[in-house]
């Protein structure tokens, strides 16, 4: 893309014990968080964990109670937003709604006292990298939802910000356009190199976009770390349950210290670092039913069952089956288009096997 619209090196985000309370609540409570310069940075939890509140205490629209902010070397704590030149992109998109497109995106240059020929060769390389071309003089209701999108987007990096912040741009979207839409972001993402946060609830969403990602909960950060290590090594029972599909099965220890569920070993006493009380975390698309043909017994894991409940969900299908009196296992397969899609019939025995390399072992204590 154009230089003009990048040539600003990225800022890294240094945050420290950063805590914010409303009443006896803790929205926030004591969260450090280096973000690197030029990454695309997720924070990704619930309704009420505290990621919003986090953004807009970066953005400036809220001032903690303590902690700090620094972008690079500079304390920002204490700056209004208008003075933290960063672009931000709002759920609501906050789009003007008696401007033009070109006018909405050229606003923040006016701000700054960029005007004429600068102002205008900024919107049309703004308008061409969000793929708007020739629209500048529509009405902004003449766009469709994911045009509108991109005219946010284009309005919130148009002034060379080293920062961009973004709270939750998609989620008005349909799925369809939404998926199309991460892509589009996460490419511009690599052409504007700039540091960027986004707050999602979406755990696909996030995992498709980010460098990396923080996972919070109830004011506190629970794991830091990249989409890959987020889904396959979960440090803990809320990050697990939270980030994709799982059955979580109860891991008792035997006489060896090996960590087992019924009679088979699961974990030996030195292959994992979980001292306490432990589950197996199994994702249902890495189940796999069982023939004489695919099945290495050394490597894996054996649950034999009976189908308690069967899904057809078009391109998956999704069952649940029971293994024992109080467990049950989920497990997702991919259909087939000859096969009739009520096969796997309601209380039909069946095994279904794990490879070892596929085992996660996470504590039992949600504290620990």
């Amino acid at each position: 893309m154009n230089a003009t619209l990048q040539d600003q090196s990225a800022l890294p985000i240094h945050i420290q014990s950063l805590t914010k309370k409303y009443d006896r609540l803790f929205a926030l409570n004591a969260v450090s968080l280096d973000i690197r310069s030029g990454e695309f940075l997720t924070l990704l939890g619930p309704s009420g964990s505290g990621k919003t509140t986090l953004l807009m205490a970066i953005a400036g629209f809220n001032r903690p109670d303590s902690g700090s902010i620094k972008f690079g070397d500079e304390e920002v704590i204490l700056k209004p937003p208008h003075k933290r030149n960063v672009g931000m992109v709002f759920q609501s998109y906050a789009l003007f709604p008696h401007m033009s497109v070109a006018e909405n995106i050229a606003f923040p240059l006016k701000l700054r006292g960029i005007k004429g020929q600068e102002s205008t060769d900024r919107v049309n390389q703004a308008l061409a990298t969000v793929q708007l071309e020739g629209l500048g003089e529509r009405g902004i209701e003449q766009l469709s939802g994911g045009q509108r999108q991109r005219v946010a987007l284009a309005r919130a990096f148009v002034f060379k910000p080293r920062i961009l912040l973004m709270d939750e741009p998609l989620s008005a979207l349909d799925k369809k356009l939404r998926d199309q839409m991460q892509i589009e972001l996460k490419n511009l993402h690599e052409q504007l190199g700039v540091t960027t946060v986004y707050v999602t609830h979406d755990q696909r969403e996030a995992l498709t976009m980010s460098d990396r990602i923080v996972v919070i909960n109830d004011g506190q950060l629970c794991q830091i770390d990249t989409p890959h290590a987020i889904y396959n090594q979960p440090v803990d029972r809320f990050v697990a349950d939270f980030i994709g599909e799982s059955t979580m099965l109860p891991l008792t220890r035997n006489n060896s210290g090996d960590l087992v569920y019924i009679d088979q070993i699961i974990s030996s006493k030195n292959s994992t670092s979980v001292n306490t009380e432990a589950l197996l975390v199994i994702r249902p698309e890495r189940l796999f039913v069982i023939n004489e043909s695919n099945i290495d017994r050394e490597n894996t894991i054996v649950f034999n069952g009976k189908v308690k409940e069967f899904v057809f969900q078009g391109d998956t299908a999704f069952v649940v089956l029971s293994i024992n009196e109080t467990d049950t296992l989920s497990f997702r397969f991919s259909t087939d288009a000859a096969a009739a899609d009520n096969y796997l019939q309601i209380g039909q025995p069946l095994s279904v096997g794990l490879a070892r390399h596929n085992v996660i072992v996470i504590p039992k204590d949600t504290n620990q």
